[in-house]
């Protein structure tokens, strides 16, 4: 993580950010086959960003050599616990991906970005936290950022920015 320009942060791969309002926004970059995912709560106006590259460690390194925010396993879990040591409370948290793409030409022999995917969800839905937004899948690589005035979440891809969630309190919650 690091100091961006603007006043922001930049989460690196195999990284995470937890910030609240008044910092300005976390982005990362290079979305290929890893996943970004935020989280934000808009009553608290607290907000993360994880930026993990595969879907869980492969059992032969030592645990003290573990990278937790590289996997969806151990990184998913940690940035939603400080987001709530924060003051973030779960049930009111906006969570949108993007990212786990298929770049290269041959990666359907390993299909790690389908892989990030699945995981992402088994981890959310163990957990009873729903998605609100995401772009996903295909071929291009993505930036991701998130406001943390308001929650807003956009994607870049290709030099064209889009919305992913408007920021806001979702009308689904009904919190």
């Amino acid at each position: 993580m690091t100091q961006a320009r603007n006043g922001g942060v930049v989460v690196g791969v195999a990284d995470m950010a937890v910030a609240r309002a008044g910092a300005g926004r976390i982005v990362t970059y290079a979305l290929g086959s890893c996943i970004g995912l935020t989280a934000y709560d808009p009553v608290a106006r607290v907000g993360g960003l994880l930026h993990f590259m595969l879907p869980q460690p492969g059992g032969k390194g030592e645990l003290k050599q573990l990278k937790p925010y590289m996997y969806a396993t151990t990184g998913i879990p940690m940035m939603l616990r400080k987001l709530v040591e924060e003051g973030a409370v779960p049930s009111r948290l906006v969570l949108c991906a993007a990212g786990g793409a298929e770049i290269l030409a041959n990666a359907s022999t390993m299909a790690i970005g389908k892989r990030n995917r699945t995981m992402l969800r088994r981890i959310l839905w163990k957990m009873n936290l729903p998605l609100e937004a995401e772009d996903t899948g295909g071929s291009l690589a993505r930036t991701m950022m998130i406001d943390l005035e308001v929650g807003t979440v956009e994607i870049r891809v290709q030099n064209k920015t889009t919305a992913l969630w408007e920021g806001g309190s979702p009308a689904l919650k009904g919190k």
